[in-house]
């Protein structure tokens, strides 16, 4: 498979066949992708999960495929894509086990607050569609008010639990930007959440 995914219909849903020599392998997917950093890294350390990249802009898109030919990943690959029509329309509904989003465009303007995806209905329930039940999202950011709206968010939400992330809970690589805040002196916050399986009973 190329490490470039281009669907040969954006208007259907996609079989995890046409994006992976094998599609049986868990799936976790990156949202806002970035230049690879963490996609490449992690899909090193677990060849045995399969690993989605959502990019929008096309330089960072041929740079996370070049890294990927480079390492001979066939378990990784990236599309250029909007992430919420990604989640809501292009995948199966339920097909990851985790959902990564890593130091996302904070809006830190308040009249730009409904811009952040942890605020879009809409996002969270594409979120929802895609993971499997019990998997989970995990988010890291360095802008403290973007932290703590997501946590006021999800909090909302029912079909959301936290769940404890200790800093050597596994491994986990850095994105690009999160050495850069680090090298700042700036604070990384991060949660992690669980789909509640609508079939379970608690």
């Amino acid at each position: 498979m190329s490490p470039i995914f281009v669907p040969t219909d954006y208007f259907r849903v996609q079989e995890l066949s046409d994006i992976f020599d094998d599609p049986t392998k868990p799936l976790e997917i990156d949202l806002g992708s970035g230049d690879g950093d963490f996609l490449v890294e992690m899909a090193a350390k677990f060849p045995e999960r399969n690993f989605l990249g959502v990019e929008r802009l096309i330089g960072r898109i041929d740079k996370t495929a070049k890294r990927i030919t480079q390492r001979g990943l066939a378990n990784a690959c990236v599309l250029r894509l909007e992430s919420t029509y990604t989640l809501e329309w292009l995948l199966p509904e339920h097909c990851a086990t985790r959902l990564h989003l890593l130091c996302p465009d904070p809006w830190p303007k308040k009249k730009h607050e409904d811009r952040r995806l942890v605020n879009k209905p809409q996002f969270l329930d594409a979120l929802q569609r895609v993971l499997l039940p019990d998997g989970e999202f995990l988010l890291k950011t360095d802008d403290t008010p973007y932290f703590e709206n997501a946590l006021e968010s999800l909090g909302h939400r029912q079909d959301f639990q936290k769940l404890d992330w200790p800093e050597d809970a596994f491994f986990y690589a850095r994105t690009g930007f999160e050495d850069q805040w680090l090298k700042l002196g700036k604070s990384i916050h991060r949660a992690r959440w669980q789909v509640y399986n609508a079939q379970r009973v608690d």
